[in-house]
């Protein structure tokens, strides 16, 4: 029994019974576990057989840690590759299959301070996998991005949107009214060269495949920012650079290889060069002598990866993605074309995504909220 001499002291009892109700409420609240579901593979292989859906509990975070709901998250050719076995990461297995995606925070441990509940964040690092519901990680293992940005904008915005703005920025100093030169123009790295060069006033010229439907496929890259659209027919006998129409490019980025690549070298102004990032024909870069000896043009190579692992520690990568994010508020960037699949067709993903049908197209996105 509770004696109170008067009605103040009355209250101050309650409302201490009320504070205590609630901290107890909390911490049962935080001691529920939470159930997700993750995208796993215990063997290397074809992904629509080895990568398995398992449900698991997760408990509550801990002191510096996070609760992350996933939102969506793309399947990327270097996912399926991974998963494959054939790519230079071969994570310890099991693993949680994705590298990119987007998150949102649904609860913080004691001594959590740079998110909060509701703010949406990306995983710092690759390797990371995405492919789940929820998540308990670090709170250091995420960067915060802005909510306005759209889910899809977001869930695509660590891989190609970096990849391109990392070697527009690494190599050569380019100034507004300079060129870039590329092939796999259609591809999504290749779109979001397109969208930088335009954002920063610099010339692309882009080189695609021929195919029945080009002047769609012309159309719609000219629409994103491209100033020139070429096929590999095309591009042996254009006139652009002879004419005066734009400079000879002062660097040029091959993701196909074989005799794409000789006519970007070609084409390639003196002492310019080339970035190789992908090999989609899987045919070897040739390079003739005089373009070493008289051109003096430069050969290298570059992997996401990579960057990311030698900077792991460092604010580059935070504030390169935060710079690309107010590009997409901005309008300067913008989403390739996607479906968004339920996490209930991963199987039907994955086939699509790792045919030929799913590279040459459209980006097939996990979407955990249908």
């Amino acid at each position: 029994m509770v004696s109170c001499t008067n009605g103040v002291s009355a209250m101050n009892f309650f409302v201490k019974l009320l504070s205590v109700g609630e901290k107890l409420h909390l911490q049962n609240v935080r001691q529920q576990s939470t159930k997700a579901y993750k995208l796993i593979y215990s063997d290397y292989g074809d992904p629509a057989k080895v990568v398995k859906l398992e449900e698991e509990s997760l408990p509550p975070p801990k002191r510096g840690e996070v609760l992350v709901k996933m939102l969506a998250a793309p399947v990327n050719p270097a996912d399926i590759n991974t998963i494959q076995g054939v790519y230079p990461v071969k994570p310890k297995l099991p693993a949680i299959g994705g590298n990119e995606g987007v998150g949102v925070v649904e609860e913080v441990g004691e001594g959590v301070k740079r998110v909060k509940k509701g703010d949406w964040v990306l995983p710092r690092d690759t390797g990371w996998g995405t492919w789940r519901t929820h998540a308990v990680s670090r709170e250091r293992d995420f960067i915060k991005i802005p909510s306005t940005i759209g889910v899809v904008n977001a869930a695509t915005l660590a891989v190609n949107p970096c990849t391109a703005y990392r070697m527009l920025k690494d190599f050569v100093s380019l100034k507004p009214s300079e060129t870039v030169m590329q092939n796999g123009a259609n591809s999504a790295a290749g779109q979001c060269v397109i969208q930088l060069c335009k954002a920063w006033g610099i010339h692309s010229i882009n080189i695609v495949r021929d195919r029945p439907d080009i002047d769609d496929l012309k159309k719609y890259l000219h629409s994103i920012g491209a100033t020139h659209v070429l096929t590999e027919s095309e591009v042996r006998t254009t006139e652009i650079f002879k004419s005066g129409q734009v400079p000879k490019p002062k660097l040029a980025f091959n993701c196909v290889g074989g005799k794409s690549s000789l006519e970007l070298m070609r084409h390639l102004d003196f002492q310019g060069w080339m970035i190789t990032y992908g090999g989609m024909s899987r045919e070897p870069i040739t390079v003739p002598t005089s373009s070493l000896i008289f051109k003096d043009i430069c050969l290298r190579g570059f992997w996401m990866t990579r960057w990311c692992s030698l900077n792991s520690t460092s604010k580059k990568r935070e504030d390169m993605i935060l710079e690309l994010a107010d590009m997409v508020s901005r309008g300067d960037l913008r989403a390739p074309a996607h479906s968004l699949m339920p996490l209930s067709k991963y199987k039907e993903t994955l086939e699509q995504s790792f045919s030929v049908k799913g590279f040459a197209g459209k980006k097939y996105i996990i979407d955990f909220q249908g």
